[in-house]
């Protein structure tokens, strides 16, 4: 079809979905055509990509600006003040612009689809999200605290984003109560994914969706789990928008998107927060993608977490390259990694 193949590849796959037309390799026959696509304008390619899809799917393109903050100083430790503080965290006039174009959606999706937008289940959906985030924060901070850690990422990064993408729902919040209630009891059980746990391990970038089993490899034969991911910790921090007093619910919501991004790319925020998150979690080793940002690796290597950088994207990981990738991060467990874990105990190594 004449679109470049290695152009933000991931964030491309449903453009590739709607050009797919064998119905029997398709998943679930054929993903739904879009009426609607929307995007923020996070890089040139993001704005081409959608409205490319917009185009092959016959659908209604709207493309966000992306603002950033000309302040010369901000609140670096986001995680503590955005939940409760984001109108005085974040500048208003990037605040008014993204809720001037929500609001502007809202417009348009009701001429388009003549229903109504309800203002009061928009309310009702909006706390109920806090209440699901709430419940992963709880959960991240359980998990962090637990050592032998109660699970893995295997386990945690689909218990969360099933239901992320289910966010504002009463099943979906329910499923994060679950999650922690089963967690809080495996914990009151002595429950661990190894009982001999000998290494903490952090995941830096996006998840190995299409082989979660990779990250299990090196439980029984190293002791060693991957206790932390982007997706449980990002949920617990990232979501959480508390608008009482009279606050306005859908600047809110532009609150939580306005900063969507940052958390895991700005070099001010992202990098001291993988920074707490490594160091709450008690992590030996961070283990990384090459989406990850460079700032956070080097910020990680400077507060003494060792670093493996795999140099491998999560949606194209070469079946021959995996017994290289095995024998590098079970050295880098078996050196490094358990060198740090030797300190950490205090134990010599």
């Amino acid at each position: 079809h004449g679109y470049p193949a290695d152009a933000e590849a991931y964030s491309a796959q449903g453009i590739a979905a709607a050009l797919d037309q064998d119905a029997e390799q398709a998943p679930w026959g054929g993903l739904p055509r879009p009426d609607f696509v929307h995007a923020v304008t996070s890089s040139d390619a993001t704005v081409a990509i959608f409205e490319a899809w917009a185009h092959e799917s016959e659908a209604a393109p709207f493309i966000y600006e992306r603002t950033v903050d000309p302040r010369w100083e901000i609140e670096t430790r986001w995680w503590d003040v955005l939940p409760q503080q984001w109108d005085q965290a974040l500048e208003g006039e990037r605040l008014d612009l993204l809720t001037a174009e929500l609001r502007t959606v809202v417009a348009q999706l009701e001429a388009e689809t003549g229903h109504v937008f309800d203002e009061a289940r928009f309310v009702e959906v909006m706390h109920l999200v806090n209440e699901q985030e709430e419940y992963y924060r709880r959960t991240r901070d359980l998990i962090a605290r637990t050592v032998p850690a109660p699970i893995g990422i295997v386990d945690s990064m689909p218990a969360t984003m099933v239901p992320q993408w289910h966010r504002g729902t009463e099943w979906a919040r329910d499923a994060a109560k679950a999650l922690y209630e089963e967690v809080a009891a495996r914990v009151d059980a002595g429950e661990a994914v190894v009982a001999e746990e000998k290494v903490r391990l952090m995941w830096v970038g996006r998840g190995l969706w299409s082989d979660t089993a990779f990250y299990q490899k090196w439980e029984e034969s190293h002791g060693a789990v991957f206790v932390w991911s982007m997706y449980l910790a990002l949920a617990a921090d990232g979501y959480i928008r508390s608008f009482e007093g009279g606050r306005d619910p859908m600047q809110a919501l532009a609150a939580r998107f306005l900063t969507m991004g940052d958390e895991l790319r700005m070099p001010s925020w992202a990098a001291p927060w993988h920074v707490h998150e490594a160091q709450t979690h008690g992590i030996d080793g961070a283990v990384a993608l090459t989406d990850a940002d460079p700032f956070v690796l080097r910020a990680l290597t400077a507060a003494g977490i060792p670093v493996l950088e795999l140099g491998v994207d999560n949606y194209a990981l070469d079946g021959a390259d995996a017994q290289v990738l095995e024998d590098r991060i079970a050295a880098f467990v078996e050196g490094p990694c358990t060198d740090m874990a030797a300190q950490r105990r205090s134990v010599p190594a």
